[in-house]
């Protein structure tokens, strides 16, 4: 079976073929891994085997964070993220201001569990766009004082906001 890849936003009318409806943004899960959720500053790689940083599209929106994987103990994470500006072959990449608790403020990462807009642990942004014109890189710091060091994965489910164009 072939596996199918793009860098397109997906979009769908439901199989409207008088483009009537309006068009939807497709949601997509990204895994993420975090060696060490009591470090004072990590980005988020998408595993364990040192592959490269989690890094969403330009208006992502996250909506919640899965954690398939708990860190045991009393483990809690702020998840957040960092504006990459200059991004693309011959740029130097800086860095905007990190929003450390974007995604998750001080959540509850020691065993599997969900994460979603208004619930406990949700951060500011969780549910809003993270950024509307720049890639974000995704970070990590320890959620509470004395929470232990854990090992934490999971998926980042999003979707990228639009306009609600559709292709011709």
């Amino acid at each position: 079976m072939a596996t199918a890849t793009t860098s397109a936003v997906w979009r769908s009318t439901g199989g409207d073929q008088t483009r009537t409806a309006e068009a939807g943004s497709m949601v997509m899960a990204v895994p993420f891994y975090i060696a060490n959720t009591a470090a004072t500053s990590n980005v988020v790689t998408s595993s364990a085997t040192g592959s490269p940083a989690v890094i969403l599209p330009a208006g992502a929106v996250v909506t919640e964070i899965i954690v398939s994987s708990g860190g045991g103990g009393n483990a809690t994470a702020n998840v957040g993220f960092t504006p990459l500006i200059g991004v693309g072959p011959g740029q130097t990449t800086t860095l905007g201001t990190n929003v450390p608790t974007g995604f998750v403020s001080a959540g509850n990462v020691s065993a599997r569990t969900v994460i979603v807009t208004g619930g406990t642990g949700g951060g500011a942004s969780l549910g809003n766009v993270a950024n509307a014109t720049n890639l974000v890189v995704v970070t990590n710091t320890q959620g509470a004082a004395n929470a232990i060091a854990g090992v934490v994965s999971g998926r980042i489910v999003y979707h990228v906001a639009d306009a609600g164009q559709q292709s011709a």
